[in-house]
């Protein structure tokens, strides 16, 4: 069985320098066999999370259709931009909702054990680095398996060509490093 990896990126912008790094990752990870599924969290849209909303509502569908998904694969490619040092709010919120217990299940089983890999690309020298670190204790503390090499993209304005490659030979090399380990982890695993 192929191994199956969720890839999605804590950004909705339109031209996000971080879906492209995200779909440059899936494409990778297809290439060595594995299922990747890559998902936009605009197609995903939930309020943020609030405890009383949750006690009256339950889970949002949105986050039902995307711990769902969590639930279907063994790892997971994590794209994050950086937003005044740290990760998206949307990135942050969708975790949120999809860690909350619903229909029996402790939400952090979605998590728990799986391996997640990191990639960030940013405008800025340092390539979204405080982001993915925020972003890695976050995933650590929900029990996710964090691999310690990730993949930072300075200057992402000029880091893909027009098909959305990425141009830096060295980020390249790394993207495709990553991506081996997460296949491998994947392959590895016995859940789901």
């Amino acid at each position: 069985m192929k191994p199956r990896i969720l890839a999605f990126a804590g950004s909705s912008r339109t031209g996000s320098f971080n879906r492209q790094l995200a779909a440059v990752a899936a494409e990778h990870g297809r290439t060595m066999g594995a299922d990747v599924t890559l998902v936009d969290l605009r197609d995903f849209p939930m309020p943020i999370y609030d405890g009383d909303d949750e006690a009256t509502n339950g889970l949002p569908e949105a986050a039902i259709r995307f711990r769902a998904l969590l639930g279907e694969h063994q790892a997971f490619l994590v794209a994050s931009p950086e937003h005044n040092g740290s990760v998206t709010a949307l990135l942050k919120n969708v975790l949120d909702w999809a860690s909350r217990p619903a229909d029996g299940l402790d939400g952090l089983t979605l998590f728990r054990g799986k391996t997640v890999g990191l990639v960030a690309a940013s405008p800025g020298p340092f390539g979204g680095v405080r982001s993915v670190a925020h972003l890695r204790g976050i995933l650590s503390k929900m029990g996710a398996h964090v691999l310690a090499d990730e993949v930072l993209v300075a200057g992402a304005q000029h880091a893909f060509d027009e098909s959305g490659r990425l141009t830096n030979a060295l980020s390249e090399k790394l993207t495709v490093q990553l991506m081996t380990q997460l296949v491998a982890s994947a392959r590895r695993s016995d859940a789901p």
